[in-house]
């Protein structure tokens, strides 16, 4: 039985690894890919993670782990399934096995939310991402598209900027979300076009991504937009299926826990991108991760 099992290697996990270490737990960290790291390991720049200005994502993604595996930290390859809460322990059920802890932390992090419009899954891979970074490359010298009008939809318009001929930013508002230093920058970019008050209707081509339909929100118009590749970025889903029978979640399905990441059930902390909060972000999610041994550390403890 190990003290603590961590389900996630993100930052929040990651970071939980390393206190769960310091605080002299015998900890076990769960990654579902052979690579840790979390969705930071897909951002190209990094800006306000502090110390650290402008670093690549994966290379921040590395220290992490790093850092973590040089604590002594475990790690297993596993496909988390479920969690049974016990008296004595907790059981973590996966693909591989079940793990046995007196405490577990939920690091899982989340998804890519889909747009949910015809040839979104038929154009999947063939001209849709929702990475830029990952796939930006194969438009260079071409036309793409952004849908979102966020951080993420942000950062994914200035990278694309710099590779492709013309950018357009798909927004359902008159104005974006994101933060004011990244919307100047794009903003002031002279290949980025706006295209404001806009939703998709349909993602289009036969073989490869051709366009957009897009509807008009104010005057209900419907118009095509050419493009080569379309990325999407509007917002994550919580990895919480596997959880959501045993921990109390909200509406969205992320799990309900407060600053100390303790959810309702005694034993069982969520941290990270998983649970409730008004700001997700690498930063936060390392604090997550620290305040979830904080709190764990005391649960095992008072047993």
């Amino acid at each position: 039985m190990y003290d603590l099992i961590i389900i996630g290697s993100g930052p929040a996990g990651l970071c939980a690894a390393i206190y769960g270490k310091r605080a002299g737990l015998d900890t076990l960290v769960l990654e579902k890919l052979p690579m840790g790291g979390g969705q930071v390991l897909n951002t190209w720049e990094v800006d306000n993670y502090p110390g650290l200005p402008g670093i690549n994502g994966f290379d921040l993604g590395m220290k992490f782990r790093e850092h973590a595996q040089k604590a002594g930290a475990v790690f297993e390859e596993a496909d988390v399934t479920g969690l049974t809460d016990g008296p004595v322990s907790k059981l973590v059920h996966t693909a591989q096995g079940d793990y046995e802890g007196r405490a577990v932390i939920i690091a899982s992090g989340a998804s890519h939310r889909r747009l949910g419009v015809p040839g979104e899954e038929r154009l999947a891979g063939r001209g849709i991402s929702y990475c830029a970074t990952c796939d930006g490359a194969f438009y260079k010298g071409k036309t793409a598209a952004v849908v979102g009008g966020g951080d993420a939809a942000a950062e994914d318009a200035v990278f694309l900027a710099r590779l492709c001929e013309k950018v357009y930013v798909v927004h359902r508002r008159d104005a974006l979300r994101a933060a004011a230093s990244l919307q100047e920058r794009l903003l002031s970019l002279p290949n980025v076009e706006m295209v404001w008050n806009c939703t998709v209707e349909e993602i289009l081509g036969e073989q490869r991504v051709e366009g957009l339909l897009l509807r008009d929100r104010v005057t209900g118009a419907s118009r095509s937009l050419a493009a080569d590749g379309v990325f999407i970025a509007v917002g994550t889903v919580p990895e919480s299926g596997a959880f959501a029978g045993t921990v109390e979640t909200d509406g969205a399905g992320y799990l309900r826990a407060g600053e100390d990441c303790a959810t309702n059930v005694p034993g069982i902390f969520a941290a990270g991108d998983v649970r409730t909060k008004a700001l997700r972000q690498i930063v936060t999610a390392a604090a997550d991760g620290a305040n979830a041994v904080a709190s764990a550390e005391a649960w095992i403890l008072s047993r």
